[in-house]
């Protein structure tokens, strides 16, 4: 079993979805022994915003490519490699300004390749990237799941299970702390949940045919 686990929070030592990913992996391998860990920090390593350099090559343009180009592309290359080749993937993914951290859209964006994790066909696009499971530590300063206003404002979970779902995977799950901003017992009490779900979560088999509940 192969987990990739991505972080992309920029506070560091201070972040909440940092601290629920490492809780998510130690979980996962307790349960899963033979599970060997990949990891990519998104704010460390973060791909560059996507750009034509990096979309030339995707066209089927592959002669005549600019150094740039060339270069784009394998960064590409070596991210949607990493991605194709886990079986679990862990994901980070901090509410910032009601969405997700632009270090992790970029490599979603990377991630989003024709041919690769997708393909369009006679009956609309399918996902190429299908048998995985991605468990998404999500985290928010607020409590945006309660209140059909809160709901709206928010893009974080709700984009993330589209853009996997459009890749073609079925599993997603979330791990959420929200209100984490609004007191120690707010914080603590998020965390707490955030601790149930992770052994809920971990403690199932991967590539299970279900959405994970809805924000």
């Amino acid at each position: 079993m192969q987990l990739l686990h991505v972080d992309s929070a920029i506070t560091g030592a201070n972040s909440v979805s940092r601290q629920l990913t490492a809780q998510i992996v130690a979980a996962y391998k307790a349960s899963h022994p033979a599970t060997e860990v990949t990891y990519l920090d998104l704010v460390a390593n973060t791909p560059a915003h996507f750009t034509m350099d990096a979309m030339t090559p995707r066209t089927g343009q592959t002669e005549g490519l600019s150094e740039a180009q060339k270069r784009e592309n394998a960064v590409s290359e070596q991210l949607v490699s990493q991605f194709l080749a886990a079986d679990v993937v862990v994901i980070g993914a901090p509410l910032y300004n009601f969405s997700i951290p632009t270090q992790l859209k970029a490599w979603i964006d990377r991630l989003a390749q024709p041919g690769r994790t997708f393909q369009y066909t006679a009956n609309g696009p399918e996902g190429l990237a299908k048998g995985k499971t991605v468990i998404v530590a999500s985290t928010r300063g607020g409590v945006y799941s309660t209140s059909e206003g809160g709901q709206a404002m928010e893009h974080q979970e709700s984009y993330l299970k589209v853009v996997f779902g459009f890749f073609g995977i079925t599993d997603v799950r979330f791990v959420r702390a929200e209100g984490v901003a609004m007191g120690s017992d707010a914080k603590a009490a998020a965390l707490a949940s955030a601790e149930v779900e992770i052994t809920n979560h971990t403690g199932a088999a991967a590539n299970q045919a279900s959405v994970a509940q809805a924000a």
